[in-house]
């Protein structure tokens, strides 16, 4: 009876990893394969659900923060952008990292905080610490933006929002109004995924 008790206890244990693994497999499917400079590595992915975007992370609880890389389709004439909400689940207030064309064929970063829904770009710090400056590459059809960040409250569920858009002679200008460019917000989990 303990025998059987004890292999029934074995087999369940078994079928809940092996179902666990099979939602980190789904999870990751179309992102896992992404490979990055510079042996740069991540333990998690997620595909986000608009714009072509994905977004990369290993978080630390050590020091509660999380390295990251976001990537997303963007013609080399755009735009692309990722950052956290600490304070609601918009865009408006959002802390942000603007990839775009910068001189000499390099990529640039601005870091903005999205005042209100028609903001001002000015390059400012963010209300969360970011302990890594921001770089950012263009290869392949897309921008990848790379970055670590102290998890505002050192909380691992935060608002993240993302975005692209076009340029007009190199400025920034406002993305579409409506579609996935308004979708483009998600609760993430930095823990679990």
């Amino acid at each position: 009876m303990a025998r059987l008790l004890l292999a029934l206890v074995a087999t369940t244990v078994l079928l809940l990893l092996a179902a666990a693994g099979g939602a980190t497999a789904q999870q990751q499917q179309g992102c896992g394969n992404a490979t990055f400079p510079a042996g740069r590595s991540f333990a998690r992915c997620n595909t986000l659900p608009v714009l072509g975007a994905s977004l990369y992370w290993t978080y630390h609880a050590a020091n509660g923060t999380a390295e990251l890389a976001f990537r997303a389709q963007s013609d080399a004439t755009g735009w692309v952008a990722w950052g956290i909400n600490p304070g609601g689940a918009g865009m408006a207030g959002g802390n942000v990292f603007v990839a775009s064309p910068g001189g000499g064929g390099a990529v640039s970063v601005l870091t903005t905080i999205l005042r209100t829904t028609s903001p001002a770009l000015d390059n400012t710090t963010l209300s969360f610490a970011v302990p890594v400056p921001p770089t950012a590459e263009y290869a392949a059809g897309a921008y990848t933006i790379y970055v670590t960040v102290a998890l505002p409250g050192n909380s691992t569920q935060q608002n993240t929002v993302w975005q692209a858009g076009p340029l007009s002679g190199g400025a920034i200008m406002a993305h579409r109004m409506s579609g996935p460019n308004l979708q483009s917000v998600k609760r993430q989990d930095f823990l679990s995924g």
